[in-house]
């Protein structure tokens, strides 16, 4: 097996996805063709979901399209996805994430990756983003690794890397809307995202730098990189749409 280089990104911007996230007999997106469009695969180390056929698959894939890998730990709720909240302590937290990072990191020496960055699935997501004991507790497994967190700006995500030197890499979501406050929508059960639209949102961000919250208030940050969601009905149109608005922009 050859493994392609690691693409570079168009004008600095990468295109993330969550992927193996598929558990035994049960698939959820498509995982391959999602490949053709994205950058950086943000991979399921078990707790929400994935196994460890998927995981090893998802690897080796990822390693053959020539994407960097990140680690996409949850928390320990396969029956909710991770997108029910938990009751964690700091020490919990950092364990857990400590736990699902060493599942990946075994995978990814095996296919000569090394890890590529943090990045928490659901409401281990969101609970980091308004928790700074937690996102501190994160931050330590970012640093024992040193690799980057990817993140919300504007919220603890953004002012705990900074505060502790880990590099941070903001998100722009096209599949899911925002609070006035910059805050994501989570949704429950994914609905398909007009790839119209989400390529809109890209080139409005890009050239205007604003978001648009759904009550219509223009939400103003910089951003690295453009997570799609892999759950989404339709999301391998989503990618193949937001990768042609950064070919035409570049």
């Amino acid at each position: 097996m050859t493994n392609l280089p690691i693409r570079t990104p168009t004008r600095t911007v990468t295109i993330n996805s969550d992927l193996g996230e598929s558990l035994g007999l049960h698939s959820f997106g498509n995982d391959l063709q999602l490949m053709t469009s994205v950058d950086v695969a943000n991979v399921a180390c078990g707790f929400h979901s994935g196994d460890p056929d998927t995981l090893v698959a998802t690897v080796e894939a990822a390693a053959e399209h020539g994407l960097a890998v990140g680690a996409h730990p949850g928390l320990p709720d396969l029956v909710g996805f991770g997108r029910r909240e938990m009751k964690l302590t700091p020490n919990e937290v950092e364990n857990l994430i400590l736990y699902q990072v060493g599942a990946l990191t075994g995978s990814l020496r095996r296919f000569g990756l090394k890890l590529n960055h943090l990045k928490p699935h659901g409401s281990l997501y969101g609970m980091l983003s308004r928790d700074a004991e937690l996102m501190h507790a994160a931050a330590n497994v970012a640093l024992l690794y040193g690799v980057p967190f990817y993140g919300l700006a504007g919220t603890q995500h953004e002012a705990v890397c900074r505060e502790r030197g880990v590099e941070f890499v903001s998100e722009l979501y096209v599949d899911l809307n925002y609070g006035p406050a910059g805050e994501l929508l989570i949704q429950r059960r994914p609905e398909p995202t007009d790839p119209a639209a989400a390529a809109e949102r890209v080139r409005r961000a890009l050239t205007d730098g604003v978001v648009e919250a759904v009550d219509g208030t223009l939400l103003t940050f910089e951003f690295d990189s453009i997570c799609v969601h892999s759950d989404a009905p339709n999301s391998v149109a989503v990618a193949a749409a937001v990768r042609d608005t950064l070919t035409s922009l570049s």
